[in-house]
């Protein structure tokens, strides 16, 4: 079996599973955020259960509008310390406390290799990276998942992707991601798993391999995974308390197709409007106007992202008339970002930098597009409405093409800088 038919099968009390048969599966860790737990909230007591059934397991973090923008936001907010109090939830990250729930609950060892993890957010399958099976449900299902702490899961198909080359300077994760993206198409990989291997996967980095699963789901699959190394060990040894059970993909396992690319040639990519997968290298639109860079997100907020845009944008500034935007994807990486002299390089450059939010990513609470707008942006959507206007443009790319294109005011090939 390969690493998500592994995982499921434990998750399901199975020796083993096939691809398209539907499972019971228990649940070993579930999480809602601001946007999504208030319904899950809801449902749950019309379902009439008065526990959930492992106040442990249930993580709730404050990320989409915080601090609240609105007496309707601060009222969910309200909503959903009352619930963490009443159900004496364990792990609840108030504002302040956490950042963008994905960054996490990865940071906060929520995360365990070989673990089944259920999140009312799409990105919950950003958690492969550390060899968790991670996928995201609704609020709704959600609410049943807080009352059995089970759910039935279909088995998925899988697809692999075999990764070998040397990326080029300032060419990395999202470009890959990106690009895979771009070649498969948005409905590429519907209810599929997505498992990446190779070596330029093993030599990456825990933030890029998070940055790869985070979009996944951009693909229409089920979830993004990676079989744990050394690397993930390391890192989850720091963070997680208990005994660890990592899984890893077997070398005869069944997969549907397998990718074999070669990174070597590739250039940065980014995704044009309105679909992440109308990807197109970034020499096709280079000199493309901006009003906006954007960089923060579950998908690239993290240190290693703001030392790279950093190291661009030092001694310089942005150029007149564009917003850069910067929000650290946790009260970690803000802190850490803070002790390295990023913060200060990056806001004597001309970047606006906010608190840990999903907000300008959501398009809910910061950092919104007026009619006719252009913004670069490190997150995972472009569609259309996504930061505000519907009649404003967004591209995405990764980190580095977005800060040498906040100094240029154009989407610039950061290679050129």
């Amino acid at each position: 079996m390969n690493i998500s038919e592994k995982i499921l099968a434990r998750a399901s009390c199975r020796k083993e599973v096939s691809p398209g048969e539907i499972v019971e599966a228990n649940v070993d860790v579930a999480m809602v955020n601001d946007i999504t737990g208030p319904l899950a909230i809801e449902t749950f007591r019309k379902i009439g259960v008065k526990k959930v059934w492992d106040n442990t397991r249930i993580v709730m973090v404050l990320d989409h509008q915080v601090p609240a923008d609105s007496a309707k936001s601060a009222e969910l907010h309200k909503m959903m310390r009352r619930f963490a109090k009443e159900q004496n939830i364990r792990y609840f990250y108030d504002v302040g406390l956490g950042g963008v729930c994905h960054q996490v609950m990865v940071e906060k060892g929520h995360v365990r290799p070989g673990e089944l993890i259920l999140g009312a957010d799409s990105h919950t399958c950003t958690y492969g990276a550390l060899g968790a099976f991670g996928t995201g449900i609704g609020s709704t299902e959600m609410a049943a998942v807080f009352a059995t702490g089970k759910i039935w899961l279909k088995v998925p198909e899988t697809i692999k992707f075999n990764v070998a080359g040397e990326f080029q300077k300032f060419v990395g994760a999202k470009d890959l991601i990106l690009s895979i993206i771009g070649q498969i198409g948005a409905d590429g990989a519907n209810y599929k798993a997505m498992e990446f291997d190779g070596p330029v996967i093993r030599n990456m980095n825990i933030s890029d391999r998070l940055t790869i699963c985070n979009m996944a789901v951009e693909a229409g699959a089920k979830t993004g995974i990676i079989s744990p190394d050394r690397k993930v060990m390391a890192y989850i040894k720091k963070r997680v308390d208990g005994q660890i059970k990592p899984l890893k993909s077997d070398a005869d396992a069944r997969y549907e197709k397998i990718f074999d690319l070669d990174v070597s040639p590739l250039e940065p990519q980014v995704a044009c409007p309105s679909s992440v997968d109308n990807v197109k290298p970034v020499s096709e639109v280079e000199g493309t106007p901006i009003d906006q860079a954007f960089i923060g997100s579950c998908t690239n907020g993290r240190i290693e992202d703001l030392r790279v845009a950093a190291k661009i944008v030092k001694g310089k500034k942005v150029k007149n008339n564009v917003r850069l935007i910067i929000t650290p994807a946790s009260r970690e990486v803000y802190l850490q970002a803070l002790r390295e002299g990023l913060l200060e390089t990056l806001t004597e450059a001309g970047a606006c930098i906010c608190n840990p939010t999903c907000g300008a990513c959501f398009g809910g609470q910061m950092g919104l597009l007026a009619d006719g707008e252009t913004c670069i942006s490190s997150s995972n959507r472009n569609f259309t409405g996504r930061m505000g206007s519907p009649k404003a443009d967004i591209y995405l790319a990764s980190p580095a093409t977005v800060a040498a294109s906040a100094l240029k005011g154009e989407i610039t090939d950061p290679r050129r800088l």
